[in-house]
């Protein structure tokens, strides 16, 4: 039998400088000692690396994000539990929150989007919710190469092999493809839950004497180091980081989340956390250091799937589908027969004490005694040095650069094959979006729906970045990222409530990248205060690069929406013949960013396009009144593509088609001006229509396989079938494809 290797003394993590292995600068290693008062020991020190970890202490980005607004009428739960809470009426709140799981599902991208599926949701049913919904945002290189499509094939598989398995819809998202994402794909996961006011639960630890309890599955090796993982740059090494990934079991996940919501409302339960990031260290300091106490654990008792572990394995583990509960003293048992029922097991592994300390106790002694607060609260805050890039100024004193479009049917054509643009049903048919029964509108429009069930009510969701805008301008950008998820939420009839952010960026330590991630904070927050749709929580993914090269950078909005009423849902498509087609918006020629840009240079350049948040405010507020008084058949966002691709798109799916005029030169239809809609009336709803909004007509819609676009200088004819066969069978092509 192999001898277990020991592990380094004080004196060699300090000589050695071992602490920078694990993520610690010689400055952060100097802190922790000044903390405790002595050189910590192995497992201490691996406290410390996870905990000051950028993904779970926000040490660089926490400055940053103190821009955002976080309160408002509604939120009940702002940032720093679990997941945010918005209060949705009758006693009824909705939970939401999303995560990243870039750095896993570059090396794993089976199991890393998997896992990231079931991280998100334990984060919501951890606050008493059931998970109702899931969305995602996932970004890739240049589709048709062969890495990139082993990525995406993996990564969807992964996300639909979780979310079918544990019963929850995966109801829409959105995927985009650039070569910025080349080395580096981006995963992001959200989920949603629905929840009664008085179900709500926190992550605390209190009451001295009462149980810690450890629910779900054993404790493995897998994942160790995962949050140290994500808090640094792919380099050549990333294939030995394979053992940081989770391994995700969907089917125990399930009975875990009846057992935690059966627990639910238990008089016994104090508190309840899920172990993601960091695993049972994150769960344990958190709790007790949210409330004002400490933990002792007996790692003896946690169950482990493998022989041998170490405290600081144990501690560092990431293994998936396991709690953190508190239990009242005594009444363990009462618990241990809910959790039973389900299969699963339930273990004392600790008390709660007065101490500020998280006590760790293995094989009889005390392996580690850290404060709670150091952990947890006390982890370095960095006001890194900014520098606007070169490029940007670069950017900003260039001309319009105008593409050239000599034949406007083939470059509309042309775009509806762009992987970014075309049909995601090669994506969302993977997905079970019908589980639960819930699903009213299901993916392929502006935003998903789901009803309330036992109300007259619906919820609508979106995510949303257009990260080649925020590259041209961060500020410019982040206040359309806000802006593009409430347009998608108003054209599906709802009011926007509020969103949770992914912020994924590059390298911060680079001054130029940490500049980005201020100027695109700065624009969401103001976009967010003017549309009035506070942060309630998130994530910071920072260090996504790969060989030097950072992503665009790219912060994501989830964002959901309420339908007061479910008449008011709204979808993208046309509905008959006779109707009218107004556009409401003014078309101008911007490019910057655009997807025919790109097209045609293959990199993105220039300005981003303008935006008006109070015009933006403005047309929002008009367009929800006019599905409020029953004024319109569709609506759809005017965004990448432009008009032309918004038209086209309402047509897909239908027998009907449009004839219009535009009153500007073909290459219009194809920019990206901002705060447009596309919305189709009954003929005798035009007048109160237009008095609502100050839309101006393009046409109707007709009964035909054609549309027509007659603009200022041309006739642009097309038929709607070969139109959407273009847009329909771009992916799987390029899934095909053999460059």
């Amino acid at each position: 039998m192999l001898k277990q290797q020991s592990e380094p003394t004080m004196e060699q993590i300090q000589e050695q400088r071992i602490y920078a292995t694990m993520g610690l600068s010689d400055a952060e290693y100097e802190m922790v000692v000044n903390l405790l008062g002595r050189q910590p020991n192995y497992t201490e020190i691996g406290l410390f690396s996870v905990m000051w970890s950028e993904h779970c202490s926000y040490k660089t980005s926490k400055p940053v994000l103190r821009q955002f607004p976080t309160t408002g009428p509604r939120v009940l739960q702002g940032p720093g539990e679990g997941a945010g809470v918005v209060d949705i009426g009758d006693n009824q709140a909705v939970v939401f929150k999303i995560e990243s799981h870039n750095h896993p599902s570059a090396v794993e991208p089976y199991q890393g989007a998997a896992t990231g599926v079931g991280g998100i949701i334990r984060d919501i049913f951890s606050m008493g919710a059931r998970p109702v919904a899931l969305m995602n945002s996932l970004r890739f290189g240049h589709l048709g190469t062969p890495r990139v499509n082993q990525l995406f094939e993996q990564v969807v598989a992964g996300i639909a092999g979780y979310g079918n398995c544990v019963g929850i819809p995966t109801i829409g998202g959105e995927v985009g493809f650039d070569h910025s994402y080349e080395g580096n794909p981006l995963v992001n996961a959200m989920c949603i839950g629905l929840i009664n006011h008085e179900d709500i639960q926190k992550g605390l630890a209190k009451g001295a004497g009462n149980s810690v309890m450890y629910v779900g599955a054993a404790t493995g090796r897998d994942g160790i180091h995962g949050a140290t993982f994500a808090s640094e740059d792919l380099g050549e090494d990333t294939e030995a980081k394979r053992p940081a990934v989770q391994v995700g079991d969907p089917f125990m996940e399930k009975l875990l989340i009846e057992a935690c919501l059966e627990i639910v409302g238990h008089p016994a339960l104090v508190g309840m956390q899920d172990m993601g990031a960091a695993g049972l260290t994150s769960s344990s300091a958190e709790m007790a250091s949210k409330a004002g106490m400490g933990i002792e654990m007996h790692l003896d008792d946690v169950p482990q799937r493998e022989t041998g572990m170490t405290a600081y394995e144990m501690m560092l583990s990431e293994s998936q589908e396991r709690m953190l509960l508190v239990v009242e003293r005594g009444r363990e048992a009462e618990i241990e027969a809910i959790v039973s029922k389900w299969g699963l097991h339930a273990v004392h592994v600790g008390e709660v004490i007065d101490e500020k300390v998280l006590r760790l106790v293995h094989h009889g002694k005390i392996v580690a005694e850290v404060p709670v607060d150091a952990l947890a609260e006390e982890a370095p805050v960095y006001n890194k040095p900014s520098r606007v890039p070169a490029y940007y100024e670069e950017f900003q004193a260039m001309d319009e650069t105008l593409p050239v479009v000599e034949d406007a049917v083939e470059t509309w054509r042309a775009l509806l094959k762009q992987p970014t643009i075309a049909s995601k049903r090669w994506v969302y048919d993977q997905y079970d979006h019908m589980v639960q029964t819930s699903t009213v509108v299901a993916p392929g429009s502006d935003a998903a729906v789901i009803r309330v069930r036992g109300t007259n009510k619906a919820l609508a969701m979106t995510t949303d970045c257009n990260s080649r805008f925020v590259y041209l301008d961060p500020f410019v950008g982040g206040q359309i990222a806000v802006a593009e998820a409430a347009r998608n939420i108003v054209a599906s009839g709802a009011t926007p409530l509020a969103i949770t952010d992914c912020l994924n960026f590059g390298n911060p330590d680079k001054p130029e990248g940490f500049w980005q991630l201020q100027q695109a904070t700065a624009g969401m927050a103001e976009a967010c205060r003017v549309l009035e749709t506070p942060v309630i929580g998130g994530n910071v993914s920072l260090y996504n690069e790969s060989a030097g090269k950072a992503v665009h950078p790219t912060p994501v909005v989830g964002m959901v929406g309420l339908h007061e009423q479910t008449e008011w849902i709204t979808t993208q498509h046309v509905k008959q013949a006779g109707d009218a087609v107004y556009l409401l918006g003014e078309t101008t020629a911007e490019f910057g960013g655009s997807e025919l840009q790109y097209l045609q240079f293959e990199k993105s350049f220039g300005k981003a396009p303008h935006i008006d948040l109070a015009v933006e405010q403005e047309r929002l507020l008009a367009l929800q009144a006019a599905v409020q008084a029953g004024l319109v058949t569709a609506i759809h966002d005017v965004a990448e593509g432009g008009l032309a691709v918004a038209l086209a798109e309402m047509t897909f799916g239908t027998t009907l088609g449009l004839d219009v005029i535009f009153d500007g030169p073909a290459l219009h239809l194809f920019s990206e001006s901002q705060s447009r809609f596309v919305v189709t009336v009954k003929p005798e709803q035009e007048a109160a229509f237009v008095k609502q909004t100050g839309a101006y007509k393009l046409g109707y819609v007709t009964d035909q396989d054609a549309l027509q676009i007659k603009t200022n200088d041309t006739l642009i004819e097309a038929t709607r079938s070969t139109l959407q066969a273009d847009w329909e069978g771009a992916i799987a092509c390029y899934m095909t494809s053999k460059d």
